[in-house]
């Protein structure tokens, strides 16, 4: 095929594509990112979910995305347009402006992986629009958000481990989640970026803590895979960035030192400020100790029982 054969034929696909997009929906999970020791590298994806909505497509005007959040109010940058005009901008995409309805269950800047989420929609939406082009959604996702674990579980689902190589491909996998392990996620009425709660890290860790965070990490992957619950409370412990986030995140110290019959474990969401606990059994006594937590600090606090998604987008 021919250059000229070529661009016609992406052209016709484009067009073919245009006219399937109107009305399609996107559904992307949030994400419960680094689990204690797995700092940027692991993460599982729960049923909260982003809904992108294609209301629209106007072939007279041209390379715009016009989102419409309804009831939902932005918190920074909208992410899914962000994805799209990014890569058309990049590979030369001329395309019809899109009206997106966006909707989401997934609070902002909350540690649960909305802004990942986001990219990933956004993704979906142009590789829709610009026809397949067999791209690794994963790799796509984590140049936009610069670490991979959120992208991972939101594109894979279940548990999901990502590595990032030195020539940037992402190497990743997942595996199914326990159905009987669901999670209490409490979200403080606070907000912590994730810039601001990485420049809380140390530049470098002490040996000790990095071999006792490669001991959990690798304790945490095997108690899941061998359906061992006990372990997971010593596995979800962590020295490389929970200890430095707690002056960020109200309620995570107390909540790290919370003793429970129901237990399973507790870790910080992502960078936060969602403290999550993972329980086995009925969620009650953990709902109700989290929330004693906040009610003695003053500070309101949204529960939310969330169980995995083990599905891929």
């Amino acid at each position: 095929m021919s250059v000229t054969d070529r661009a016609v034929h992406r052209v016709m696909g484009v067009q073919d594509a245009h006219r399937a997009l109107d009305g399609r929906e996107f559904v992307v999970p949030a994400s419960i990112a680094n689990l204690g020791p797995g700092f940027d590298a692991l993460a599982v994806a729960v049923q909260l979910y982003l809904r992108v909505r294609v209301t629209g497509v106007d072939p007279v005007a041209r390379n715009a995305v016009r989102s419409h959040f309804g009831a939902l109010a932005l918190e920074g940058e909208d992410y899914v347009a962000r994805s799209i005009r990014t890569l058309a901008a990049r590979e030369g995409l001329d395309f019809p402006a899109l009206d997106l309805e966006i909707a989401s269950d997934i609070p902002m800047q909350a540690g649960l992986g909305s802004s990942g989420a986001a990219t990933v929609a956004g993704l979906l939406v142009y590789d829709a629009l610009a026809g397949p082009a067999g791209r690794d959604l994963i790799a796509a996702g984590t140049a936009f958000e610069g670490h991979p674990d959120n992208i991972a579980a939101a594109v894979l689902g279940g548990l999901a481990c990502a590595c990032l190589c030195d020539d940037r491909r992402v190497l990743s996998a997942s595996t199914p989640w326990p159905d009987q392990i669901r999670f209490v996620a409490a979200t403080p009425d606070s907000r912590v970026k994730t810039p601001e709660a990485r420049r809380v890290l140390p530049e470098s860790i002490a040996r000790a803590d990095a071999i006792f965070n490669l001991q959990r990490v690798a304790l945490l992957l095997q108690a899941l895979h061998t359906n061992r619950p006990e372990l997971l409370r010593e596995a979800l412990r962590d020295k490389w960035h929970q200890p430095y986030r707690a002056s960020l995140v109200p309620g995570l110290a107390e909540a790290l030192a919370l003793d429970h019959p129901d237990l399973v474990g507790i870790c910080l969401s992502g960078s936060g400020p969602t403290v999550v606990a993972l329980v086995g059994g009925d969620t009650g006594g953990i709902e109700q100790a989290l929330s004693d937590i906040y009610a003695r600090l003053g500070v309101p606090c949204r529960l939310r029982v969330l169980t995995a998604h083990n599905a891929g987008v």
